[in-house]
């Protein structure tokens, strides 16, 4: 089993690199003895990651769905790489989740100005195709955000916090955030920070809800501080 107390190096290669540079707080061995404890309970009963799998859990036609990408590309790039941090990238993004996504816009489920007006001139084979087109495509490396936070955002993410009801994110999302696909839990490692913050403001709020329903999100979301989100949404971003 990985000992995530002692390096970074496993998932987040440069966050390792600085951390051996002295450039990053070194790890209190207390502090992590009792994370790892309580990272392996959460561990025992899950699959750590789901791999990514080179068939999509989805059957579309990733052709025809970059032809009918092009309107997409103007906010979440041509090859799903966003360059505006406040849209999310759709890069590598499990295809289960991105028709889920768009089924909850287009339902109204879900609700952006600019996505639902998007979502309600899709059929069902235009979102299959267009989901399987961006995860098809490769997502580019992101740092964390911000460096000074980057030990709080671990611990939140790989182990939560039991006094403030925080389950850790490792797991739905794994340990290098790469999701589950086959029960649509989002790749989250590598989406912009800003965005991250975003969802999960909107998740505390309610003014987000999960496309199935369940409140997994809204009850994680509710009990983090704004200053849980902006750490957790920073070591998001350098997760790869």
């Amino acid at each position: 089993m990985y000992n995530f107390g002692l390096s970074l190096a496993w998932c987040c290669p440069s966050t390792a690199a600085a951390q051996a540079a002295g450039d990053l707080p070194a790890t209190k061995t207390s502090e992590d003895t009792a994370m790892n404890r309580r990272l392996l309970t959460v561990l025992l009963g899950l699959t750590l990651a789901a791999p990514v799998s080179a068939t999509s859990l989805i059957d579309g036609d990733a052709d025809a769905g970059k032809a009918k990408s092009i309107t997409c590309a103007a906010c979440h790039g041509a090859d799903g790489n966003s360059i505006n941090p406040e849209w999310p990238n759709l890069a590598g993004q499990h295809a289960k989740y991105s028709v889920a996504q768009l089924y909850a816009f287009r339902e109204g489920h879900r609700e952006n100005v600019l996505m639902t007006s998007q979502a309600m001139i899709l059929d069902e084979a235009g979102i299959r195709d267009l989901a399987v087109y961006f995860e098809s495509q490769a997502p580019k490396q992101l740092p964390v955000a911000d460096a000074d936070t980057i030990e709080k955002g671990r611990k939140l993410y790989i182990a939560g916090n039991g006094d403030q009801q925080v389950s850790a994110c490792i797991a739905c999302h794994g340990p290098a955030g790469k999701g589950n696909p086959a029960a649509a839990y989002p790749k989250v490692g590598g989406q912009h920070a800003t965005y991250t913050a975003k969802a999960l403001r909107d998740y505390a709020s309610g003014a987000r809800k999960s496309a199935d329903g369940n409140q997994i999100m809204n009850n994680v979301a509710s009990a983090l501080s704004e200053e849980d989100i902006v750490a957790l949404a920073s070591y998001i971003q350098g997760l790869y």
